[in-house]
């Protein structure tokens, strides 16, 4: 377990977000350039153990990223930053939105399942299942009881992904309210950020006390052996990237994986492309 996991991971009890600084970087002491070039450090490693996982397809392994927090915590900015470092080939991003007319006729979780990443494969959630345990609770858009349900199967599913093969990292990005406030009138006063702004953020951030009651019950239901959370701090976009490239190396390298055994002759085939005739 790195520094970063230690730092961030929850431990087990209720959850007090305001007891956490959104702006700390508590498991790096560099400055804000010295993190940016730590964390184009780690893509080397994290490239050949993405390779690793992809050439390991047949053992069945894959690991799912979920990045859920606030508009602006920068999901997005993960995605360019640390994701980014590895081969798009082996990596699969979704992003849930509003559930459509199709998706609201089944179970909530009937999507994830569809979206699940494939052995060999990076999954990435841009927000996830547990829109379905925060909005849907501070919209009310579901009762208590049906709240209370999807708690437990949001474990009982995480628990049964874990134990086909997928590792699960769970991060919640930890922005303050002001923070979010400056990337909300940055996205104003830019003209080619304007596409990124929606006015639907300015009447959720009335809600924010809500929001954070919401998460820090689901966080507090939701975080198990199988499947923990880590807590980002995410004011510092340079260290909510750093962090969060250390928790997917701990994930990649959690696996052991070795590149595959070869299941041919591999003298044989360096003595054919020797004997080979010249191609005219």
């Amino acid at each position: 377990m790195s520094s970063f996991s230690s730092a961030h991971r929850l431990t087990p009890g209720p959850v007090d977000l305001t007891a956490i600084d959104p702006a700390d970087h508590p498991a790096y002491d560099g400055t804000k350039a010295e993190g940016e070039l730590a964390l184009a450090a780690l893509g080397p490693d994290l490239a050949e153990l993405q390779e690793r996982l992809y050439a390991n397809k047949a053992s069945g392994r894959s690991v799912l990223l979920v990045l859920q927090g606030m508009d602006t915590s920068g999901k997005g900015g993960v995605l360019e930053h640390t994701v980014g470092l590895v081969s798009p080939a082996g990596v699969r991003v979704t992003s849930f939105k509003a559930p459509t007319e199709e998706e609201k006729q089944h179970d909530f979780l009937w999507r994830i399942e569809k979206a699940l990443p494939s052995a060999g494969i990076i999954g990435v959630f841009d927000r996830s299942h547990y829109e379905d345990v925060l909005i849907a609770k501070v919209r009310a858009f579901a009762d208590k009881a049906e709240i209370e349900r999807r708690y437990e199967a949001i474990t009982a599913f995480e628990r049964r992904l874990a134990d086909s093969g997928t590792t699960i990292v769970k991060c919640m990005l930890h922005i303050s309210a002001d923070e979010q406030k400056e990337r909300l009138l940055a996205r104003l006063e830019d003209p080619a950020k304007h596409w990124k702004f929606n006015p639907g953020d300015i009447d959720e951030r009335e809600l924010w006390p809500a929001y954070r009651a919401a998460y820090e019950i689901a966080l507090e239901r939701t975080h198990t052996e199988a499947a923990a959370w880590h807590v980002i701090p995410s004011d510092r976009k340079w260290y909510r990237n750093l962090a969060i490239g250390h928790l997917l190396l701990d994930a990649l390298r959690g696996m052991d994986l070795e590149w595959p055994t070869a299941d041919f002759d591999v003298e044989e085939q360096k003595r054919r492309l020797a004997d080979e005739v010249p191609v005219r």
